[in-house]
């Protein structure tokens, strides 16, 4: 496969990724704490993962709310393997994002949403320059039957359409994810980044299968010179399967931890043009991703 590509394969999954976890949690998640982990059993490396995030809704009129939040990412590289680089250059990633929202319904089970999202990723090994700056942005509709007394399965859909300066696509991509309820113990979602099939213990507990994408796509403020070429992004994908368990300490208040094996690594070096010049290690290993959220 060219670089090209696999340019415009990877960048579209990150970034439909990216617009799906804020999506879901500009619907639900107040604030969120969580650690992701991928330690590598047949290679030195490891990738670990704090995330932090708030959301404060704010209430113009019935139905009608403005959304601001913001999102930290601590992302660590540590690479033990031999690497024809200077590997203190990729130890610490940061991505930093500032969270504006509108939302309103549009009848009794249709809602309507726009987001807009500032960015900030980037090594900050110097000054913040507009290099690292990244404009992400969407428009959704939502349909939420889940809170119908009359609807035999409740439901959930969600269709849109985003935008990310990361692509280097100058138009917006489209977005789904589709959620249902099929009885007190059985649900399941279907989408991009995630799909699940989940198993209710009791209101408080549910276990899940799952497969899902994950990744960055970030500014190297330092460039890296390797086998003659230069570095200036780096991007990492990541497709996981595995299982997932919730617990709710109150109707708010839930834990949560995914363990599962990665599908497909790919950690990769970029030039200013955003073609792959240097693949890091891509051995597949352990994933694990744990947490703490309180939402509505």
């Amino acid at each position: 496969m060219n670089l090209s590509v696999r340019k415009s394969i990877l960048i579209p999954i990150i970034i439909v990724s990216c617009c799906f976890q804020f999506v879901q949690a500009q619907l639900t998640d107040l604030a969120r704490l969580e650690y992701s982990f991928i330690p590598k059993s047949r290679s030195e490396d490891q990738y670990t993962r704090l995330r932090a995030l708030i959301n404060y809704p704010i209430a113009l009129k019935k139905d009608n709310y403005l959304i601001i939040g913001a999102e930290y990412n601590r992302i660590i590289l540590d690479l033990e393997e031999d690497y024809p680089l200077d590997r203190t250059l990729l130890e610490t990633i940061t991505v930093i994002d500032l969270n504006i929202a509108y939302t309103f319904k549009t009848s009794e089970f249709w809602r309507f949403g726009l987001k807009v999202n500032p960015r900030i990723a980037t090594t900050l090994t110097q000054k913040i320059t507009s290099d690292d700056l990244f404009l992400n942005g969407g428009i959704f509709v939502i349909n939420d039957r889940t809170d119908d007394k009359t609807a035999q399965k409740p439901y959930r859909l969600i269709l849109g359409l985003t935008y990310n300066t990361t692509a280097g696509i100058p138009f917006p991509l489209p977005f789904i994810s589709y959620f249902r309820q099929v009885n007190a113990q059985w649900s399941f979602s279907a989408g991009v980044p995630k799909s699940n099939l989940k198993y209710y213990f009791s209101e408080k507990s549910s276990v899940q299968t799952f497969v899902a994408l994950d990744g960055y796509f970030a500014n190297l403020q330092r460039p890296v010179a390797v086998n003659g070429n230069t570095a200036n992004n780096i991007s990492l994908s990541v497709a996981v399967g595995g299982l997932g368990y919730e617990y709710f300490f109150t109707k708010n208040l839930v834990i949560y931890t995914y363990l599962g094996y990665t599908l497909r690594l790919n950690n990769v070096l970029r030039n200013a043009d955003r073609d792959n010049i240097f693949e890091l290690d891509d051995i597949n290993s352990f994933y694990m991703r744990s947490g703490i959220k309180f939402k509505i």
